[in-house]
């Protein structure tokens, strides 16, 4: 047990103490922002030597602020380390060094100290955020108020600053944020899969994992733990949580019953069966996820059409940056595709996670950006293989030899940031490439 952690969750204790929050985006504000409110006082530092108070909107003036390389000094005397999302701690390790781990806590930590409500929190490798959406539909159905954050759009620390909370927490947790929680204690968690990611973080697969089920480990056995059925042999011999657990897959019959017009294929049936396990377990009747199946929509650069050129379908699944969720994205197209692949390589076996599915499903690979070493050599004795330097050309050299019934998919299996400042750049830049062939057809007919 943490018992400093303890001492200073009481708000009242938090008065006065010297508190260091790393990192001053949207989660690092906010952050320091709750601790702000609790009489703490806060060093908010970040890394970039360009920052301002200018930059930074509603910080309070109580608030210091510290732009820079992060210095040792900073940390000396901090009492509580706050850290936000995807801080690379083991980069920080000589500025840290003083600190003991104990005092080195996320913002999902922090933040969780603050709510007595319900929290419900999902990880996973691929699906994540719609899955926690789904969920948050689904609670919605049944007439709760909910906040759906964490990980995505909302820090949990912004949400508590305002004027009026929800009645059920719902949020993604990253393997980042898993890091540093010490007595973070959802009432339901879930681990939706698992596959090789963010290797260019973490140390080896192992730590990837024992982050992820960090989420369980301090759940009691009034808790559930929803996890997959397909890890079942992976988690036996693991010692990480005395919640109850109960086992989900695309088979589960009373899930698989469920209609889910705009959520194709079987991702998104394990998907649906995870979260109906997590609501169910909230009081939500199969009447009410079934109302908010009929009206979910997949989140943009989730496998989301985005135009018909002469018959071929152009597909934007940009969040895939792994190779799992490009297999899975291959699963669900209906007609030959005609695969874009590439950018920063996070990690995974090419040959074993990803080949199979493209054996059955793809004609043709542009590969485009970054990634060439890694996918050419695997892919080129399987199927036509050119590499262009930028999407743009990619997507014409396939859209050239595209026929009628035909899918043009970009399912990239790598992060972005060769190319783009993120995924949905990426994903927004496909789609005004695709749009814009669609008016260039237009105009060649009579």
């Amino acid at each position: 047990m943490n018992r400093l952690l303890e001492d200073i969750r009481n708000r009242e204790l938090l008065q006065g103490r010297q508190t260091v929050v790393v990192g001053a985006g949207r989660s690092g504000r906010a952050a320091s922002m709750l601790l702000e409110a609790m009489g703490a006082r806060v060093l908010l530092v970040d890394s970039n030597p360009e920052l301002t108070r200018a930059d930074l909107d509603g910080l309070p003036k109580t608030v210091e602020l510290e732009a820079g390389a992060h210095r040792p000094e900073q940390f000396r005397n901090a009492e509580l380390v706050v850290l936000s999302p995807g801080v690379p701690v083991r980069r920080m390790a000589d500025v840290l060094a003083h600190v003991p781990a104990r005092k080195i806590v996320a913002e999902l930590e922090l933040a969780s100290w603050f709510t007595e409500k319900p929290i419900l929190a999902i990880t996973g490798s691929n699906g994540k955020t719609t899955t926690t959406t789904l969920v948050g539909e689904m609670l919605r159905a049944s007439g709760r108020e909910v906040f759906v954050g964490g990980n995505i759009g909302t820090p949990l620390s912004e949400h508590l600053l305002e004027e009026k909370s929800a009645d059920v927490m719902v949020l993604e947790v990253s393997s980042f944020q898993l890091q540093n929680v010490h007595l973070f204690h959802p009432r339901v968690a879930m681990l939706l899969n698992f596959s090789p990611n963010h290797l260019d973080y973490h140390a080896d697969l192992e730590e990837y994992l024992t982050s992820k089920l960090n989420l369980f480990a301090r759940m009691g056995g009034d808790d559930l733990a929803v996890l997959p059925r397909a890890m079942r042999d992976t988690l036996a011999d693991r010692d990480f949580t005395n919640a109850r657990k109960i086992w989900f897959g695309p088979e589960d019959e009373e899930a698989a019953s469920f209609a889910a017009p705009h959520l194709p294929g079987e991702h998104n049936r394990s998907n649906i069966a995870a979260a109906w396990q997590m609501v169910r377990a909230m009081g939500v009747t199969p009447e009410q996820a079934q109302q908010a199946l009929h009206t979910f929509h997949p989140l943009p650069h989730r496998q989301q059409p985005v135009a018909e050129v002469k018959g071929v379908n152009f597909v934007d699944d940009s969040k895939a940056t792994t190779l799992d969720a490009v297999a899975a994205a291959l699963r669900s197209c209906n007609g030959p595709v005609r695969l874009l692949l590439g950018g920063v390589f996070k990690g995974g076996d090419v040959r074993k996670e990803l080949l199979p599915a493209m054996r059955e499903h793809v004609v043709q690979v542009a590969l485009f950006g970054a990634g060439r070493e890694v996918f050419e050599p695997i892919l080129k004795n399987e199927f036509p293989v050119t590499w262009h330097p930028d999407l743009e050309q990619a997507v014409r050299a396939l859209h050239a030899d595209a026929a009628s019934g035909d899918v043009i998919l970009l399912s990239p299996g790598t992060a972005s940031f060769d190319l783009y400042k993120g995924y949905a750049a990426r994903g927004d830049h496909f789609q005004r490439i695709a749009r814009g062939l669609a008016k260039e057809m237009a105009g060649e007919l009579p």
